[in-house]
């Protein structure tokens, strides 16, 4: 029988997931009393916020903001709390939370403290809130349980007592200041006299005082361990201004300050069967395995009122389900466990598979399956391609075969096909594109991974591509990286890196959306990976966005060498040059960007440093053609070096026959 493990010591195995809980999405609505919009949207708001599909997977704060003007009446909403209401959605120089961007409308909204438009929907509008941006918002796990009880609240009541426990179902760690928050709403006032003047005079789940305060919160730590828990209480007094003592609720919710996500929340009302298990998505990590097994760990949370003390687990791999787990052990009501599971059998082809599991067989009846499956993706590495990996995203078809896009956040902008979009725009080809212009996540990372690769050689592995990047502002500082690691993932080295400035080729900022490229905005790039010429290496380029604005990626190129490492490396001066097709079976279009008129040499060298082909060559400023044929040479790594008074670059040509 496998055990479970609740506390912080958590036995995992090689091939562990990244068990979190299931995510419960906090919706800020600012809205206002006197608006005239907002008293339009909130009805269809409210109706859907209730909806029985949503009751579990979304909680709202209505915050009722003086757009366009304060309501003048001294028991309104906003005019009883004014102070928290105003930090909550002024900018920093005002003497608010400073959300970003900034609210400057009502209605709009923050979804787990993010723009609506991170989770598909078209704007921060509550009008464009639907079920599936609610889907996609709860989609995203969370690192963290909240379990909040309250006493028992009469109409004579004056305060009460909430009890908060925090749990920890995966490592976090963060720099910035970690919050809970802890909000009294009233699910419902009906008021006979409208408080503004919008005609609104039914309000669902209004703001109406924090505990102790919005502003401080409750400090928790920075860097928790999967299992840590922390349990405190809140001595909450009602203020005076209180409509109905039997509509008094409490949310709490975990904020991150410096990146101002909301982790996870909570309300004391959540209902609650006498059964029911939670399945939550996972990913695995990369999965190298001459054996074919996997044995991940899952996470398994108790959102009902009694004990789970058995299940059977049932794991898929695209969709075949493998050998069940029968589990035995505790979870108490409100707590996640992690289950791992017996050792079965995985896919067997290199590239992006779906791992999945269901939960059944309880030790009594489950009241909700809706919620006993879930799903993740995982990259599964089974060979090392031995051929250099030469791509020019000149077919359809993405994704390809074995290259893999990690959206690490889920968020709706990562890496993209750009149709139509080629490097030095030679013709009517495509490139992979990243957006930074719309993504509003500071700090989301994204990552393209290219396919395994065998870079056995006697030198160092070479690789090279085409970039185009521009800058958004002058402080626009997006991040490219190119990372490698010879251990299934296990650890990975930054072989290349640029941001910012040095990113972008056209030093001028363009505040629109960069979605044309010029012949002048792209470079190439070119550089060894010392250490890696290992018969078993992955590759891939991270973003880290500023949101900048875009970037094109064509034209990537790696291989093995039997260039002996005193070559030296790839470099270009005063101009750019580019080779296709590359590899290329004889003959070879090469493209040259000079910034004058003027004629340049063109060599070729061998492995040995030797010349086996060499012509003078007429540049013109700009894009210049012409075409170099190794026909007749043996196949192998090759340079190509362009030199004149104005113009240095040097390439590779893999010439394979």
């Amino acid at each position: 029988m496998k055990k479970i493990f609740t506390s912080s010591l958590i036995a995992l195995t090689a091939l562990s997931l990244q068990a979190q809980s299931p995510r419960v999405t906090l919706y800020e609505e600012f809205t206002g009393e006197t608006c005239p919009p907002c008293a339009s949207t909130n009805p269809g708001l409210n109706t859907l916020l209730l909806a029985s599909n949503n009751a579990t997977r979304i909680i709202a704060i209505k915050w009722q903001v003086p757009i366009p003007s304060a309501p003048s009446n001294t028991w309104s909403l906003y005019q009883t709390d004014k102070t928290e209401i105003d930090w909550r959605w002024k900018s920093i120089a005002s003497g608010g939370y400073g959300y970003l961007p900034a609210i400057n409308s009502a209605p709009s909204s923050k979804m787990d403290g993010q723009e609506a438009t991170v989770f598909g929907a078209s704007s921060g509008h509550p009008a464009n809130l639907n079920n599936t941006v609610i889907s996609n918002a709860v989609s995203k796990a969370s690192s963290f349980n909240i379990i909040m009880k309250r006493d028992v609240i009469t109409a004579l009541s004056t305060a009460a007592v909430v009890n908060v426990t925090i749990q920890a179902t995966a490592p976090y760690s963060t720099t910035g200041n970690l919050v809970f928050r802890n909000v009294l709403v009233e699910r419902l006032i009906n008021f006979s006299v409208q408080p503004g003047t919008n005609g609104e005079k039914n309000f669902e789940d209004p703001a109406r005082k924090s505990y102790p305060t919005l502003q401080a919160g409750t400090a928790l730590p920075q860097t928790w361990t999967q299992g840590q828990i922390m349990t405190f209480s809140m001595n909450c007094v009602f203020p005076s201004y209180i409509n109905s003592n039997l509509q008094i609720e409490f949310v709490g919710f975990i904020q991150n300050d410096a990146t101002q996500k909301v982790e996870q929340v909570c309300r004391t009302s959540m209902p609650q069967l006498g059964f029911d298990a939670v399945a939550s998505s996972v990913n695995p990590p990369f999965l190298c395995s001459v054996a074919n097994t996997m044995a991940p760990t899952v996470p398994m949370k108790n959102d009902g009122q009694s004990a789970i003390t058995a299940a059977t687990i049932t794991p898929y791999i695209d969709g075949v389900a493998k050998t069940p787990t029968q589990w035995t052990g505790n979870i108490e009501p409100g707590f996640s466990g992690f289950v791992q599971l017996d050792p079965f059998t995985s896919a067997t082809t290199s590239g992006l598979h779906t791992f999945s599991y269901t939960i059944s067989g309880l030790n009594s009846t489950d009241n909700n399956m809706s919620n006993n499956g879930a799903s993740g993706t995982y990259y599964g590495v089974y060979n090392y391609q031995a051929t250099p990996i030469a791509e020019g995203f000149s077919a359809g078809g993405w994704p390809y075969a074995a290259w893999y896009v990690n959206n690490l956040n889920g968020g709706a902008s990562t890496w993209s096909y750009a149709s139509g979009v080629e490097s030095y725009n030679i013709g009517s080809g495509n490139s992979m594109k990243y957006d930074f212009y719309k993504n509003t996540v500071l700090g989301d990372k994204d990552e393209l991974i290219l396919p395994p690769i065998d870079l056995t050689g006697v030198g160092q592995p070479q690789m090279s591509f085409d970039v185009a990047y521009k800058l958004r502002t002058t402080s626009s500082n997006d991040k490219l990286e190119v990372l490698a690691s010879s251990n299934c993932g296990s650890t990975w080295q930054t072989v290349w890196s640029a941001q910012g400035n040095a990113l972008a080729i056209n030093q001028t900022p363009d505040p629109a959306e960069f979605l044309t490229t010029g012949t002048n905005d792209w470079t190439t790039v070119n550089f060894n990976l010392p250490g890696f010429n290992k018969p078993s290496v992955l590759v891939k380029f991270v973003t880290t966005n500023r949101n900048g604005n875009n970037l094109y990626l064509d034209n990537i190129n790696l291989a093995s060498s039997s260039i002996p490492d005193g070559i030296k490396n790839n470099s270009a001066v005063g101009g750019h040059v580019n080779v296709y097709p590359n590899p290329s079976s004889g003959i070879s279009n090469v493209v040259i960007t000079s910034p004058i008129t003027q004629v340049a040499k063109l060599s070729v060298l061998n492995s040995l440093g030797q010349v086996v082909f060499e012509k003078d060559v007429q540049l013109n400023a700009g894009n210049n053609q012409t075409l170099v044929d190794l026909s007749s040479f043996s196949s192998g790594i090759y340079s190509l070096n362009i030199t004149g008074d104005n113009v240095r670059a040097v390439t590779r040509i893999t010439l394979c026959k």
